[in-house]
Protein backbone atom coordinates (compact mmCIF):
# COMPACT_ATOMS: atom_id res chain seq x y z
CA UNK A 1 0.00 0.00 0.00
CA UNK A 2 2.89 2.53 0.73
CA UNK A 3 4.03 2.33 -2.09
CA UNK A 4 0.82 3.08 -4.02
CA UNK A 5 0.85 6.18 -1.98
CA UNK A 6 4.90 7.08 -3.70
CA UNK A 7 3.31 6.66 -7.22
CA UNK A 8 0.32 7.92 -6.56
CA UNK A 9 2.45 11.10 -5.57
CA UNK A 10 4.61 10.66 -8.46
CA UNK A 11 1.67 11.57 -10.70
CA UNK A 12 0.19 14.66 -8.73
CA UNK A 13 -0.03 17.98 -10.82
CA UNK A 14 1.41 19.44 -7.03
CA UNK A 15 3.83 17.71 -5.15
CA UNK A 16 4.21 19.75 -2.10
CA UNK A 17 7.60 18.61 -0.45
CA UNK A 18 10.23 20.40 -0.47
CA UNK A 19 11.60 22.21 -3.18
CA UNK A 20 9.65 19.66 -5.96
CA UNK A 21 10.96 16.88 -8.09
CA UNK A 22 14.67 16.08 -7.40
CA UNK A 23 16.08 15.53 -11.03
CA UNK A 24 19.28 16.10 -12.86
CA UNK A 25 17.48 19.39 -13.45
CA UNK A 26 19.25 20.61 -10.45
CA UNK A 27 22.58 20.47 -11.66
CA UNK A 28 21.83 21.87 -15.19
CA UNK A 29 20.26 24.81 -13.70
CA UNK A 30 23.94 25.65 -12.31
CA UNK A 31 25.39 24.54 -15.36
CA UNK A 32 23.61 27.04 -17.08
CA UNK A 33 24.90 29.98 -15.31
CA UNK A 34 28.97 29.10 -15.72
CA UNK A 35 31.55 29.56 -18.73
CA UNK A 36 32.63 26.61 -20.18
CA UNK A 37 35.58 27.79 -19.86
CA UNK A 38 36.14 27.86 -16.04
CA UNK A 39 39.04 26.32 -14.71
CA UNK A 40 37.64 22.82 -12.41
CA UNK A 41 38.93 22.30 -9.09
CA UNK A 42 41.82 19.46 -9.49
CA UNK A 43 42.11 17.39 -5.74
CA UNK A 44 40.63 20.27 -3.84
CA UNK A 45 42.45 22.96 -4.95
CA UNK A 46 41.98 25.89 -7.48
CA UNK A 47 39.91 29.16 -7.56
CA UNK A 48 36.84 27.15 -7.92
CA UNK A 49 37.01 25.37 -4.56
CA UNK A 50 38.86 27.80 -2.28
CA UNK A 51 36.90 31.00 -3.63
CA UNK A 52 33.29 28.75 -2.39
CA UNK A 53 34.98 27.71 0.75
CA UNK A 54 35.93 31.24 1.86
CA UNK A 55 32.50 32.34 1.28
CA UNK A 56 31.18 29.68 2.79
CA UNK A 57 33.64 30.62 6.26
CA UNK A 58 32.61 34.06 6.08
CA UNK A 59 28.88 33.04 6.19
CA UNK A 60 29.37 30.71 8.88
CA UNK A 61 31.54 33.22 11.22
CA UNK A 62 34.61 30.97 11.24
CA UNK A 63 38.08 31.32 10.11
CA UNK A 64 38.49 28.27 7.83
CA UNK A 65 35.97 26.15 5.92
CA UNK A 66 35.98 22.54 3.70
CA UNK A 67 34.01 21.60 0.94
CA UNK A 68 33.39 17.53 1.83
CA UNK A 69 31.46 15.32 -0.73
CA UNK A 70 29.16 14.29 2.35
CA UNK A 71 28.47 15.36 5.89
CA UNK A 72 28.97 11.85 7.08
CA UNK A 73 32.88 11.90 6.27
CA UNK A 74 32.82 15.70 7.71
CA UNK A 75 31.36 15.21 11.11
CA UNK A 76 33.11 11.75 11.49
CA UNK A 77 36.24 13.38 10.88
CA UNK A 78 35.33 16.35 13.15
CA UNK A 79 34.47 14.56 15.56
CA UNK A 80 37.97 12.17 15.64
CA UNK A 81 39.55 15.61 15.07
CA UNK A 82 38.63 17.25 18.35
CA UNK A 83 39.03 13.44 20.16
CA UNK A 84 42.68 13.85 19.32
CA UNK A 85 43.18 17.39 20.77
CA UNK A 86 41.29 16.51 24.21
CA UNK A 87 43.49 13.41 24.32
CA UNK A 88 39.99 10.92 24.72
CA UNK A 89 38.57 8.72 22.49
CA UNK A 90 35.02 9.78 23.81
CA UNK A 91 32.29 11.49 22.37
CA UNK A 92 28.70 12.57 23.76
CA UNK A 93 25.29 13.30 21.37
CA UNK A 94 21.27 12.45 21.69
CA UNK A 95 20.71 8.78 21.31
CA UNK A 96 18.93 9.54 17.77
CA UNK A 97 22.03 11.49 16.08
CA UNK A 98 22.66 10.66 12.65
CA UNK A 99 25.84 8.56 13.14
CA UNK A 100 24.69 6.39 15.76
CA UNK A 101 21.53 5.45 13.39
CA UNK A 102 22.31 6.35 9.86
CA UNK A 103 25.93 5.61 9.51
CA UNK A 104 26.88 1.69 10.45
CA UNK A 105 28.32 2.56 13.22
CA UNK A 106 31.31 4.43 11.19
CA UNK A 107 32.93 6.59 14.10
CA UNK A 108 32.79 3.38 15.92
CA UNK A 109 34.35 1.44 13.60
CA UNK A 110 36.97 3.23 11.79
CA UNK A 111 38.41 5.82 14.64
CA UNK A 112 37.47 3.37 17.57
CA UNK A 113 35.46 6.08 19.27
CA UNK A 114 33.07 5.41 22.21
CA UNK A 115 30.19 7.14 22.27
CA UNK A 116 27.46 8.52 25.32
CA UNK A 117 24.15 8.68 24.03
CA UNK A 118 23.00 11.91 26.51
CA UNK A 119 19.07 12.16 27.49
CA UNK A 120 16.04 10.11 25.86
CA UNK A 121 15.00 9.79 22.17
CA UNK A 122 11.84 11.53 22.30
CA UNK A 123 13.07 15.58 23.94
CA UNK A 124 16.11 17.18 23.48
CA UNK A 125 19.30 17.25 25.20
CA UNK A 126 19.07 19.25 28.59
CA UNK A 127 21.87 20.98 30.57
CA UNK A 128 21.13 18.13 33.15
CA UNK A 129 21.65 15.62 31.17
CA UNK A 130 25.57 17.05 30.03
CA UNK A 131 26.09 17.54 33.51
CA UNK A 132 25.82 14.18 34.11
CA UNK A 133 28.36 12.83 31.63
CA UNK A 134 31.70 11.10 32.82
CA UNK A 135 34.45 13.76 33.44
CA UNK A 136 36.59 11.50 30.46
CA UNK A 137 34.03 13.02 28.05
CA UNK A 138 35.22 16.17 26.21
CA UNK A 139 33.74 16.32 22.97
CA UNK A 140 30.22 16.98 22.53
CA UNK A 141 27.62 16.80 19.51
CA UNK A 142 24.50 18.69 19.07
CA UNK A 143 22.11 18.51 16.13
CA UNK A 144 19.84 22.28 15.26
CA UNK A 145 17.18 21.66 14.87
CA UNK A 146 17.25 17.78 15.40
CA UNK A 147 15.27 15.58 12.62
CA UNK A 148 14.43 12.73 14.08
CA UNK A 149 12.06 14.81 16.88
CA UNK A 150 10.14 16.84 13.87
CA UNK A 151 13.03 19.17 14.25
CA UNK A 152 13.17 20.80 17.52
CA UNK A 153 15.36 23.17 19.06
CA UNK A 154 16.39 24.18 22.38
CA UNK A 155 16.33 27.80 23.40
CA UNK A 156 19.37 30.29 22.50
CA UNK A 157 19.31 30.64 25.81
CA UNK A 158 19.34 26.90 26.46
CA UNK A 159 22.38 27.19 24.12
CA UNK A 160 24.54 29.68 26.05
CA UNK A 161 23.87 27.80 29.38
CA UNK A 162 25.49 24.38 27.59
CA UNK A 163 28.37 26.41 26.27
CA UNK A 164 29.13 28.01 29.29
CA UNK A 165 29.03 24.89 30.84
CA UNK A 166 31.10 23.08 27.94
CA UNK A 167 33.93 25.74 28.54
CA UNK A 168 34.05 25.94 32.16
CA UNK A 169 34.87 21.95 31.86
CA UNK A 170 37.06 22.28 29.02
CA UNK A 171 34.07 20.25 26.98
CA UNK A 172 34.59 21.16 22.77
CA UNK A 173 31.48 21.39 21.35
CA UNK A 174 30.40 20.35 17.58
CA UNK A 175 27.51 21.68 15.98
CA UNK A 176 25.17 19.29 13.35
CA UNK A 177 23.60 22.11 11.30
CA UNK A 178 22.77 19.98 8.62
CA UNK A 179 19.65 22.33 8.52
CA UNK A 180 21.17 25.14 10.29
CA UNK A 181 20.21 27.81 7.93
CA UNK A 182 16.52 26.41 8.43
CA UNK A 183 16.27 27.23 12.04
CA UNK A 184 17.72 31.09 12.15
CA UNK A 185 14.26 32.80 11.10
CA UNK A 186 12.92 31.24 14.50
CA UNK A 187 15.97 32.02 16.43
CA UNK A 188 15.81 35.44 14.50
CA UNK A 189 19.83 35.45 14.33
CA UNK A 190 22.41 35.46 11.68
CA UNK A 191 24.14 31.75 11.35
CA UNK A 192 27.42 33.51 12.92
CA UNK A 193 25.63 34.05 16.17
CA UNK A 194 24.41 30.61 16.69
CA UNK A 195 28.51 29.25 15.47
CA UNK A 196 30.34 31.40 18.07
CA UNK A 197 28.92 28.88 20.63
CA UNK A 198 30.45 26.05 19.06
CA UNK A 199 33.93 25.17 18.17
CA UNK A 200 33.32 23.68 14.91
CA UNK A 201 30.27 23.22 12.46
CA UNK A 202 29.22 21.13 9.47
CA UNK A 203 26.29 22.45 6.83
CA UNK A 204 24.43 20.24 4.35
CA UNK A 205 24.21 21.85 0.92
CA UNK A 206 21.60 19.61 -0.48
CA UNK A 207 18.93 19.73 2.16
CA UNK A 208 17.49 23.06 2.43
CA UNK A 209 19.36 24.75 -0.13
CA UNK A 210 19.03 21.71 -2.41
CA UNK A 211 22.27 21.50 -4.54
CA UNK A 212 23.47 18.24 -5.72
CA UNK A 213 25.46 16.73 -2.99
CA UNK A 214 28.30 17.68 -0.57
CA UNK A 215 28.72 19.68 3.06
CA UNK A 216 30.93 22.11 4.53
CA UNK A 217 33.43 21.86 7.35
CA UNK A 218 34.06 24.74 9.37
CA UNK A 219 35.92 25.92 12.26
CA UNK A 220 39.05 26.99 13.04
CA UNK A 221 42.39 27.19 10.83
CA UNK A 222 44.51 24.69 12.19
CA UNK A 223 40.99 22.23 12.47
CA UNK A 224 40.29 22.97 9.27
CA UNK A 225 44.23 22.39 7.60
CA UNK A 226 43.89 18.99 9.82
CA UNK A 227 40.42 17.98 8.55
CA UNK A 228 41.98 18.38 4.40
CA UNK A 229 44.58 15.11 6.15
CA UNK A 230 41.21 13.04 6.80
CA UNK A 231 39.46 13.97 3.51
CA UNK A 232 42.03 12.71 1.98
CA UNK A 233 42.60 9.44 3.48
CA UNK A 234 39.04 9.26 3.71
CA UNK A 235 38.88 9.51 -0.32
CA UNK A 236 37.07 12.71 -0.24
CA UNK A 237 39.42 14.84 -2.47
CA UNK A 238 38.06 13.12 -6.04
CA UNK A 239 40.08 14.84 -8.90
CA UNK A 240 37.32 17.22 -9.36
CA UNK A 241 34.25 18.30 -6.82
CA UNK A 242 33.17 21.58 -9.37
CA UNK A 243 29.77 19.67 -10.04
CA UNK A 244 28.47 19.81 -6.51
CA UNK A 245 30.19 23.03 -5.62
CA UNK A 246 28.34 24.91 -8.32
CA UNK A 247 25.39 23.76 -7.72
CA UNK A 248 25.74 24.15 -3.95
CA UNK A 249 26.64 28.11 -4.76
CA UNK A 250 23.85 28.59 -7.79
CA UNK A 251 21.15 27.07 -5.31
CA UNK A 252 22.27 29.03 -1.89
CA UNK A 253 22.12 32.32 -3.74
CA UNK A 254 18.71 31.28 -5.37
CA UNK A 255 17.74 30.23 -1.37
CA UNK A 256 19.25 31.95 0.91
CA UNK A 257 16.65 34.51 1.31
CA UNK A 258 13.89 32.67 1.22
CA UNK A 259 14.06 30.53 4.84
CA UNK A 260 11.94 32.86 6.28
CA UNK A 261 9.12 32.66 4.44
CA UNK A 262 10.07 28.35 4.22
CA UNK A 263 9.19 28.63 8.10
CA UNK A 264 6.06 30.63 8.21
CA UNK A 265 4.63 28.40 5.75
CA UNK A 266 5.68 25.27 7.49
CA UNK A 267 4.08 26.81 10.86
CA UNK A 268 0.89 27.48 8.22
CA UNK A 269 0.75 23.37 7.24
CA UNK A 270 1.38 22.21 10.80
CA UNK A 271 -1.85 24.28 11.89
CA UNK A 272 -4.00 23.38 8.86
CA UNK A 273 -2.78 19.45 9.61
CA UNK A 274 -3.76 19.95 13.41
CA UNK A 275 -7.27 21.45 12.25
CA UNK A 276 -8.10 17.58 10.81
CA UNK A 277 -9.12 14.15 12.36
CA UNK A 278 -6.34 11.42 13.77
CA UNK A 279 -3.83 13.71 12.85
CA UNK A 280 -0.92 15.97 14.80
CA UNK A 281 2.41 17.78 13.97
CA UNK A 282 5.71 17.36 16.31
CA UNK A 283 6.05 20.01 17.14
CA UNK A 284 2.91 21.26 17.44
CA UNK A 285 4.09 25.03 15.98
CA UNK A 286 7.20 23.96 14.10
CA UNK A 287 10.15 25.86 14.68
CA UNK A 288 12.10 25.22 11.09
CA UNK A 289 10.72 24.26 7.93
CA UNK A 290 9.98 20.91 9.19
CA UNK A 291 7.75 19.20 11.02
CA UNK A 292 6.37 15.71 11.96
CA UNK A 293 2.88 14.58 11.08
CA UNK A 294 1.64 11.56 13.54
CA UNK A 295 -0.85 10.17 12.63
CA UNK A 296 -3.61 7.71 15.18
CA UNK A 297 -3.64 5.23 12.56
CA UNK A 298 -2.07 2.09 10.96
CA UNK A 299 0.23 2.08 8.40
CA UNK A 300 -1.93 0.76 5.91
CA UNK A 301 -4.75 2.90 7.06
CA UNK A 302 -3.02 6.24 6.54
CA UNK A 303 -1.59 4.97 3.02
CA UNK A 304 -5.30 4.10 2.27
CA UNK A 305 -6.24 7.84 2.75
CA UNK A 306 -3.13 9.56 1.40
CA UNK A 307 -3.26 7.38 -1.91
CA UNK A 308 -6.89 8.51 -2.08
CA UNK A 309 -6.57 12.35 -1.71
CA UNK A 310 -3.66 12.57 -4.26
CA UNK A 311 -5.30 10.70 -6.50
CA UNK A 312 -8.78 12.74 -6.68
CA UNK A 313 -7.07 15.97 -6.01
CA UNK A 314 -3.65 15.64 -8.14
CA UNK A 315 -2.21 16.94 -5.12
CA UNK A 316 0.73 15.10 -2.70
CA UNK A 317 1.61 16.66 0.34
CA UNK A 318 4.63 13.82 1.02
CA UNK A 319 5.70 10.90 -0.68
CA UNK A 320 6.54 8.61 2.31
CA UNK A 321 5.17 7.49 5.25
CA UNK A 322 6.47 5.42 8.10
CA UNK A 323 4.89 2.85 10.71
CA UNK A 324 5.38 3.66 14.47
CA UNK A 325 3.87 0.65 15.85
CA UNK A 326 1.11 -1.23 15.19
CA UNK A 327 -1.78 1.57 15.77
CA UNK A 328 0.13 4.48 14.55
CA UNK A 329 1.94 5.84 11.81
CA UNK A 330 3.70 8.92 10.52
CA UNK A 331 5.09 10.94 8.21
CA UNK A 332 7.48 14.20 7.25
CA UNK A 333 6.52 17.65 6.18
CA UNK A 334 9.24 19.95 4.71
CA UNK A 335 8.07 23.04 3.17
CA UNK A 336 10.22 24.78 0.43
CA UNK A 337 9.65 25.98 -3.23
CA UNK A 338 7.22 23.75 -4.20
CA UNK A 339 4.93 24.60 -1.13
CA UNK A 340 5.92 28.73 -1.88
CA UNK A 341 5.47 28.86 -5.40
CA UNK A 342 1.71 26.84 -5.30
CA UNK A 343 -1.70 28.97 -5.55
CA UNK A 344 -3.59 29.17 -2.55
CA UNK A 345 -6.36 27.68 -3.72
CA UNK A 346 -4.35 24.20 -4.40
CA UNK A 347 -3.77 24.21 -0.77
CA UNK A 348 -7.38 25.00 0.16
CA UNK A 349 -8.81 22.23 -2.64
CA UNK A 350 -5.41 19.77 -0.27
CA UNK A 351 -6.27 20.51 2.94
CA UNK A 352 -10.49 20.07 2.50
CA UNK A 353 -10.23 16.91 1.10
CA UNK A 354 -7.96 15.48 3.21
CA UNK A 355 -10.00 17.01 6.44
CA UNK A 356 -13.22 15.37 4.93
CA UNK A 357 -11.75 12.05 4.44
CA UNK A 358 -10.20 11.96 8.01
CA UNK A 359 -13.32 12.64 9.21
CA UNK A 360 -14.97 9.58 8.05
CA UNK A 361 -11.96 7.35 9.52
Amino acid sequence: MERKVIEAYKDCDYKLNYHGSRNVQVLKDSLDQIDGETYADIYGQGTLINDFEEKMALMLGKESAVFYPSGTMAQQIALRLWCDEVGSREVAYHPLCHLEIHEQDGIKELHQIHTFLLGEENRLLTIEDIKGLPTSVKVLLIELPQREIGGQVPSFDALVEIRDYCLEKGIRMHLDGARLLEVLPYYQKTAPEITTLFDSVYISLYKGINGVAGAILAGPKDFAVHSKVWKRRYGGDLISLYPYILAADHHYELRKDKFVDYYELCRLMAYRINQCPHMVTEPKIPVSNMCHVHMDMPLEQTAAVLEKVYSETGIGLTPSIMKEDENTSWFAVTTGDALREAPSDVIDRLFDKLKSEMEIV
